[in-house]
């Protein structure tokens, strides 16, 4: 499992890598009168959106989230119940070869490899499961990026940006005026548009 939560991690980790190009449309007004005096200045439409503060608003993220969440936890129960049983026998099996409790060391050979098998078969159904995880948050990940940058495409069409850049706490962006955060105006824009699932 240590690979699967090493995955949600990295889920985040992507996320926060995407950055968002937008075509420029100069005839929009500016968010605010500091943003409208600077990009007069550099000929450019300049804003950027907090990632990590985009995620924890968006409703469509947030469902997505806890849908693997719980995948993450069946899948954690369906392997801890089927290691238990497993650990058991092997107990009963060490119990009966300590107290000659075999008819005849075939017997007692075959049950070790049973055991064995069922070892090995609940370590390829942990990697299985594992992999499946890791690919649903892939697409995951991409279904949130093809969201956000479609939404950006239609919102960009009234605000004429240059550019809309991401910012992840102190990742690419150092520093950067307020007036250029158009994070809770994606946000909102996004949760209108998003409807969700009803079998949630």
């Amino acid at each position: 499992m240590k690979r699967t939560n090493f995955v949600l991690n990295g889920l985040l980790a992507l996320v926060v890598a995407l950055t968002f190009t937008q075509c420029a449309n100069n005839n929009a007004q500016q968010p605010a009168a500091a943003a409208n005096d600077a990009n007069s200045t550099s000929g450019m439409k300049i804003a950027y959106v907090e990632i990590d503060s985009l995620l924890t608003k968006y409703n469509f993220w947030n469902d997505l989230s806890e849908q693997m969440i719980k995948k993450e936890e069946n899948i954690r129960t369906t392997l801890n119940e089927k290691g238990r049983k497993l650990e058991k026998e092997a107990q009963e099996f060490q119990r009966k070869i300590e107290n000659n409790g075999f008819t005849s060391r075939e017997r007692a050979e075959q049950e070790q490899a049973r055991l064995m098998k069922q070892q090995q078969d609940l370590q390829e159904l942990q990697q299985k499961l594992s992999e499946e995880l890791a690919a649903e948050n892939q697409k995951n990940s991409l279904q949130l990026r093809d969201s956000i940058n479609s939404f950006l495409k239609v919102y960009n069409q009234d605000k004429g940006y240059d550019l809309i850049i991401s910012n992840a706490g102190f990742d690419n962006l150092l520093y950067a005026n307020p007036a250029y955060n158009i994070t809770n105006e994606i946000v909102e824009g996004l949760n209108a548009r998003y409807t969700p699932s009803a079998s949630k």
